[in-house]
């Protein structure tokens, strides 16, 4: 069983639990309230700015085969996901520019900035975001909601393309090949920040 595909065991539980959230069923369903979504985006929206910053920390660090990856990965995250953000959050009312972390949002950043350290762990670290979603957006989509804004969400998060992008940090990791049990710490971390960020501030 290759590192990747142990983080996959470990985390296919830890993902059912983010299925169960609250604001994970309320989007599935269609019927999240606005400001609990709107909170969400303005959290998201700082994350995914520290996000760009984690990918570019470990681009710096990167060996030749995977340094395409990580620019590339850092400009469609500050270029198109961000972009995508800023669209949805018009149209909840999210003020973007006067978000401020919250302590899931702060907590979870600063582990991944941290992380990034040292690039397999780095990786690990990284992998519950990319994973999850992936997996999260493609268990949405075999029912998706029928309110258009959340199933605009979901399908974001269940495109193939972002399967693929998910798919190959996985492959990353498994070639950078960081201590086992480390990675496996990481990824547990990591996938525990990812549930604590759906308690959304109010």
């Amino acid at each position: 069983m290759t590192i990747s595909e142990k983080l996959h065991a470990i985390g296919r539980p830890l993902l059912q639990a983010q299925l169960d959230h609250p604001t994970v069923a309320g989007i599935a369903r269609g019927d999240l309230p606005e400001p609990v979504f709107r909170s969400w985006l303005e959290q998201d929206y700082l994350f995914l700015l520290d996000y760009v910053r984690v990918f570019a920390r470990l681009a710096w660090q990167a060996p030749d085969a995977h340094l395409g990856d990580l620019v590339d990965l850092a400009h469609s995250t500050y270029h198109d996901e961000l972009s995508l953000h800023r669209s949805m959050s018009a149209e909840f009312g999210a003020d973007l520019e006067g978000a401020v972390k919250g302590p899931a949002c702060a907590a979870y950043t600063g582990f991944l900035l941290e992380s990034a350290a040292s690039y397999g762990e780095g990786l690990a670290a990284l992998y519950p975001c990319m994973w999850g979603y992936s997996n999260l957006g493609r268990i949405l989509a075999e029912n998706p909601p029928a309110e258009p804004r959340y199933r605009a969400w979901v399908d974001t998060y269940a495109d193939p393309g972002f399967a693929a992008l998910a798919a190959r940090i996985g492959q990353m990791i498994d070639e950078a090949a960081p201590d086992p049990r480390r990675a496996q710490a990481l990824f547990a971390e990591g996938m525990a920040h990812e549930l604590a960020f759906w308690d959304v501030p109010r």
